[in-house]
């Protein structure tokens, strides 16, 4: 089994587990919602546009409510334990695609709980994380209003942000930082070090692809 599958396996378990109304890190979604968005994304590439374009996010929102008014709760994590569209027929593309996202949104769920503790991963999952942010880095941090470090623990360092000026710290496990990249830095196990008004900044940003 590939990462990309376990994850979107035990995100299924969780979201299963706890019901349609948890909470989770994506602002203002429940359980039920983060399940409709995923199935979105796989099955209808129509209404993806609206994650990522804001003139096209009302259409989005709308086939989101759509597949909840459709589909039953269990229903819809059904969807989402089979990779829909062209991820259920290439499994390298899902893979590729869906290994990072379906991490993300797993956390997303475990770390909205209370008592959440990070999880111990497989040295070859921590290694492809990091391999992911360290090439991504860039991209994940662009919007980052200071420079960034970042440190993984165990060894490697990239860097992102603005090239000059103040610079910030980020020093985690690749899982972590992986959080913190994606915007979700009250919720990642990481140290920040440098100027304290920088790393607030930071803290506060708006960061993810």
């Amino acid at each position: 089994m590939t990462h990309a599958r376990g994850e979107r396996s035990a995100l299924c378990d969780v979201l299963d587990r706890l019901g349609p109304d948890a909470p989770t890190l994506c602002t203002g979604w429940n359980t039920y919602d983060l399940a409709a968005h995923l199935v979105l994304r796989e099955r209808r590439p129509d209404a993806m546009g609206g994650v990522a374009i804001s003139a096209l996010a009302g259409y989005t929102a709308r086939v989101q409510e759509g597949l909840k008014t459709r589909h039953p709760y269990p229903e819809l994590v059904g969807l989402v334990r089979r990779p829909g569209g062209v991820y259920g027929l290439l499994p390298a593309l899902d893979a590729a695609v869906n290994t990072l996202e379906m991490f993300v949104h797993h956390e997303d769920v475990r770390r909205a709980q209370p008592s959440w503790e990070p999880r111990e991963l497989p040295p070859d999952l921590e290694q492809l994380i990091w391999k992911r942010v360290s090439t991504g880095a860039r991209l994940m941090l662009r919007r980052a209003p200071v420079g960034v470090v970042l440190h993984r623990l165990g060894g490697g360092v990239a860097l992102g942000g603005p090239r000059g000026g103040a610079k910030v710290e980020v020093t985690g496990r690749a899982a972590e930082l992986l959080m913190f990249c994606f915007g979700r830095q009250r919720h990642a196990r990481v140290e920040l070090t440098g100027d304290p008004h920088a790393a607030d900044r930071l803290r506060e940003a708006t960061l993810g692809v």
